[in-house]
């Protein structure tokens, strides 16, 4: 008898302890070695079918979910550091969020978002950081550009990601113009313009840029850097003005362009100048360009803005992170000035030195976008043509943090907004 009460002690003590540590706590504050494979294993454990609290600025912005031996060792197979709680201590941690007072909420990420890369299927000049990341933190996505695009495809999709792309027409103005690359994405670009009845490559674009703002307004998420960010703008405000040179489409610009342009179709940007030369490299007015910022790259800095996580859920997630100032990153397109910028949208990081805007968001329907400023968070100079950023070296980087916030972005549920 005595036996028998001892075996059922034992179990039940055995019981009690392995039922109280049944959460895992992964921190994202500077205790994390790998902040970028962190945000992998959350999308992975969401594939497991298992929901993911982001714990939005506790501890930088830490994810918590259910123990098991298989998260476990994916956990240490990818080398992200993590934390075994008992329900009642991760209980406490619920109840400090919670506070009325504490700047924290906890965010239900439910669904595994499907992710598009909007990019030409042929070898390029350049690398592409959402890339590079999605690859580092082992999140799949598929490739997309316009032929699937104007088939349709986008509704197959949560997220979409824009990078080096000119939604103009005009190839990146990149002076390249003899260039093997461009000679090969010039003449796709005719043959899909010629595969859907359009007569030029701009009108092309143009159709592609609406479909992506179809695919926004009804529920997608947009996520853009470097040039596509300005570029799609300008597309949708000249939409049948034809601001491209004859060397690009055959024609000329239309003199009056500038008049015609209309603002109210822009996701972001305002009152802007285009530029018509085929000859300048910036598309128009929006971007800061080097000559005119005033920095440079040892004091290349932006700072993120701090939100109230309990009733500014969007930009709360988009800008979680270990770190509230950034080291700048130059692209062709680098930075929006101020000025330019819709009062609709939300800005979430600035250089204030300089007197602009380098992270900012906002809805289009039912959707969202962002744009990010820059080509790579940790490459400051990255030219066409060099090796790509290893991020095996960068675990920790601040700057890939935020590309990793949008792709989670569209797995959260969904909370009615305070009123």
């Amino acid at each position: 008898m005595s036996k028998l009460f001892f075996i059922s002690l034992a179990a039940a003590l055995l019981l009690a302890f392995t039922s109280a540590a049944n959460q895992l706590l992964v921190p994202m504050d500077n205790v994390q070695k790998d902040h970028l494979k962190a945000y992998g294993v959350a999308y992975w454990v969401l594939q497991h079918k298992q929901e993911v609290d982001w714990l939005l600025n506790y501890r930088g912005g830490s994810f918590a979910f259910r123990q098991s031996p298989e998260f476990e060792e994916e956990l240490r197979a990818r080398g992200v550091i993590y934390t075994i709680l008992s329900d009642a201590q991760y209980s406490l941690i619920l109840q400090q969020i919670a506070d009325p007072d504490a700047n924290m909420e906890v965010m239900k990420l439910e669904k595994v978002p499907t992710i598009a890369v909007y990019s030409p299927k042929t070898e390029q000049p350049w690398d592409d950081a959402v890339t590079l990341v999605l690859q580092y933190a082992e999140i799949p996505y598929d490739l997309v550009f316009d032929d699937e695009v104007l088939a349709k495809e986008l509704a197959r999709y949560d997220w979409l990601h824009l990078h080096h792309e000119d939604f103009t027409g005009q190839y990146g103005k990149s002076g390249r113009r003899h260039s093997v690359w461009l000679q090969t994405q010039k003449q796709e670009s005719e043959d899909v313009a010629k595969k859907y009845g359009y007569s030029k490559v701009t009108q092309m674009k143009l159709g592609v840029v609406k479909e992506i703002k179809a695919f926004v307004a009804g529920g997608g998420f947009m996520f853009a850097m470097c040039s596509a960010t300005d570029t799609y703008d300008l597309a949708l405000a000249a939409n049948g003005v034809d601001i491209v040179d004859v060397m690009y489409d055959g024609d000329g610009v239309d003199p009056e362009a500038q008049k015609k342009l209309d603002f109210s179709q822009c996701f972001a940007f305002k009152d802007f100048e285009v530029y018509l030369s085929p000859y300048e490299r910036e598309f128009s007015s929006i971007d800061n360009q080097r000559r005119e910022r005033g920095i440079y790259e040892g004091n290349d800095y932006f700072s993120l803005f701090t939100f109230s996580a309990k009733w500014d859920h969007i930009p709360t997630m988009l800008t979680q992170n270990h770190e509230k100032t950034i080291k700048g990153f130059m692209g062709q397109t680098t930075a929006y000035k101020k000025q330019y910028v819709k009062a609709a949208a939300t800005i979430m990081g600035v250089t204030e030195e300089a007197g602009e805007v380098r992270y900012l968001n906002g809805t289009v329907g039912k959707g969202t976008w962002t744009f990010y400023g820059g080509h790579d968070p940790e490459d400051y100079w990255h030219m066409p043509g060099e090796a790509p950023t290893d991020l095996a070296l960068y675990p920790n980087s601040p700057g890939y943090r935020l590309i990793l916030n949008n792709i989670l972005f569209p797995a959260a549920k969904k909370k009615k907004p305070k009123t």
